[in-house]
């Protein structure tokens, strides 16, 4: 079994599990069993950290979840979002006024077959509406029993600051990985001073930091990362070189580049819980015998020179889809 964590006075396995994957963003809706399986092989192993949304599908893979815990409620914390709405163009935007807060909550609810939600997240926020008025109603939630703790993600440190002050923030979720670094300067420091845990999502790079994406075509038709630009033709030979450069790191101590770059996540702090998501149970193997890895200074030096911040070729998202920390 693994060790555990704390996200301000949550405990949680020291790895979580990231879901939207099964249902959505890349690639075809193939195999819930193995989802599902890969699910309950989590929770066999100390994951305790489930992380879905209403988006995710979208509902369906709440819905998943749900099935998937079926009989298991009390070994798992159960984390879902509401927040974001997508436009008929495909952009991204948010909603965050009290009525859609609670009634987004109760859907989720029935969606997951759960009477409360232990880690409900504002999954983007509202630039119309009041951090104020979300979190107002976020904490009318705890205070009817429907939900444990509140989390936000990717949200700026003022904002962050602004919910805290309204009722405690549990975790932030923002993405956090060797190519992306941006909540190092201002945004993790505002979270451990408020006593905020991170949970890091695509903390291998949506899966390139693996190694096993080698070119565009690599990914199926509809997976989501064919519209981001460090996958886009001109940016990925240069981040190739980087995942080369973290694999002979890995082969010497006899690991993945992939498990190498979680468990440079992982060695972030003790307040860290990482989401890497997958809907196999080969790879949910994989990511948790990362949490095995030891770290010297000498490796954690050497990480970083193979993956400087400034080496990252394209930016995190395209127009349209851009409306993420900061705001």
């Amino acid at each position: 079994m693994i060790a555990t964590r704390k996200l301000g006075e949550l405990t949680v396995g020291a790895q979580g599990l990231g879901c939207m994957g099964m249902s959505s963003a890349y690639g075809v809706r193939d195999n819930d069993d193995e989802s599902i399986a890969t699910v309950q092989r989590a929770l066999d192993s100390g994951i305790t950290l489930l992380d879905t949304a209403n988006v995710y599908g979208p509902e369906t893979n709440e819905r998943l979840i749900g099935r998937a815990i079926a009989g298991r409620r009390d070994e798992v914390v159960l984390a879902t979002k509401f927040g974001i709405v997508w436009g008929a163009d495909g952009s991204m935007g948010a909603r965050g006024d009290a009525t859609y807060v609670k009634q987004s909550c109760d859907a989720s609810l029935e969606r997951l077959g759960v009477d409360h939600i232990d880690l409900y997240y504002q999954h983007r926020v509202d630039p119309n509406v009041p951090v104020e008025e979300t979190w107002g109603a976020l904490s009318e939630l705890v205070a009817a029993g429907k939900v444990r703790y509140l989390g936000i993600s990717e949200a700026s440190a003022d904002t962050i600051r602004r919910a805290h002050a309204v009722h405690p923030v549990t975790a932030l979720q923002s993405e956090w990985s060797l190519w992306t670094r941006d909540i190092e300067a201002e945004i993790a420091p505002t979270c451990r001073e408020l006593g905020i845990g991170i949970v890091p999502f695509s903390p291998l790079g949506r899966g390139f930091l693996t190694g096993a994406i080698t070119a565009t075509t690599d990914l199926p038709a509809d997976d989501m990362r064919r519209r981001l630009p460090r996958f886009a033709d001109g940016n990925i030979d240069s981040n190739l070189a980087i995942v080369a450069a973290l694999r002979e790191l890995a082969d010497e101590k006899g690991v993945t580049a992939g498990q190498l770059a979680l468990a440079w996540v992982q060695s972030r702090g003790d307040d860290v819980v990482p989401i890497p998501g997958t809907k196999r149970r080969t790879y949910l193997e994989q990511n948790v015998g990362s949490l095995d890895i030891t770290l010297t200074a000498a490796d954690l030096a050497r990480i970083e020179a193979a993956a400087p911040t400034d080496a990252i070729a394209g930016a995190r998202y395209p127009e349209g889809l851009a409306r993420v920390a900061g705001k």
